[in-house]
């Protein structure tokens, strides 16, 4: 990736960092930029809803690294995650090529690839179980997390997020437009980033961060990232996946009506 990347090339080239970052602190002006860009999306009447907290406490983020991890754990070894997710998970490029979404598991450790068939059905989880994976997991999730330099959590005003309404619809919108703004600036800042997301998933985690990062009344906790600089030779985790696929143009968009598929046509991003 060249120092400074068009905004094609951003496009073009985001994506998720699964695994560790650099462990050198993300610069006071880069966590600057972050910000700043996350500012520039549009909100409903300029109302810019969106607070942020920037992360480098170690004590704080071994904390929500913990968390992480033990609702990791908690996920697998309760089979909801499989349950929720499997229906996303690929086994063969063949098959990838063919619904281009989801992700494709390409890399798994020699213990579990006899059971990649049935991995995400529900009466191997003993056997998954017996492995360790939930552990491994959560461990690998827990690293991850703390190994991070920075964590951003994002949050609403209440005054503007109230569910149910459409501000709250407006609300969610601006916020995920402004954390596409903090993903695409992380592309020209040689960064990657990732969804904290097993949290959300467990009762009473998500209460948990609220009281670590001593969220107020008035504000509404909706998401945590882990950021970092991206090591030229970083390793790939035990359990990986790419996610590279998109799907065609007559698999998403239409033409003036949704009665008429628009023609695949060759990419030009």
């Amino acid at each position: 990736m060249p120092e400074h990347v068009s905004l094609r090339d951003a496009l073009r080239y985001r994506k998720t960092t699964n695994g560790q970052f650099d462990p050198r602190p993300v610069s006071p002006e880069h966590q600057q930029m972050l910000i700043e860009a996350a500012e520039r999306a549009p909100s409903h009447f300029n109302s810019q809803p969106w607070r942020f907290v920037l992360i480098d406490d170690p004590t704080i983020k071994s904390r929500i690294a913990s968390i992480g991890g033990r609702t990791m754990t908690q996920l697998i070894e309760g089979g909801s995650f499989f349950t929720r997710y499997r229906k996303y998970f690929r086994f063969s490029a063949e098959e990838m090529e063919q619904r281009r979404d989801g992700i494709l598991i390409d890399k798994m450790p020699m213990a579990l690839r006899p059971f990649i068939k049935q991995v995400f059905t529900d009466n191997v989880m003993s056997v998954l179980s017996k492995l360790g994976v939930a552990s491994m997991l959560g461990e690998d999730n827990r690293k991850l997390i703390e190994g991070s330099p920075l964590l951003l959590a994002a949050l609403l005003t209440k005054e503007e997020y109230r569910p149910g309404e459409l501000s709250g619809f407006y609300c969610t919108l601006s916020l995920g437009m402004a954390i596409e703004h903090i993903w695409l600036m992380t592309q020209d800042l040689d960064m990657g980033i990732q969804f904290v997301s097993t949290p959300m998933e467990i009762p009473g985690a998500w209460d948990e961060l609220k009281s670590i990062l001593q969220v107020p009344d008035d504000l509404e906790l909706m998401a945590v990232y882990r950021l970092g600089y991206v090591p030229r030779d970083a390793e790939r985790p035990r359990i990986d996946w790419r996610s590279d696929h998109r799907k065609r143009l007559s698999q998403l968009a239409f033409r003036n009506t949704c009665a008429t598929p628009e023609p695949d046509a060759p990419p030009v991003l």
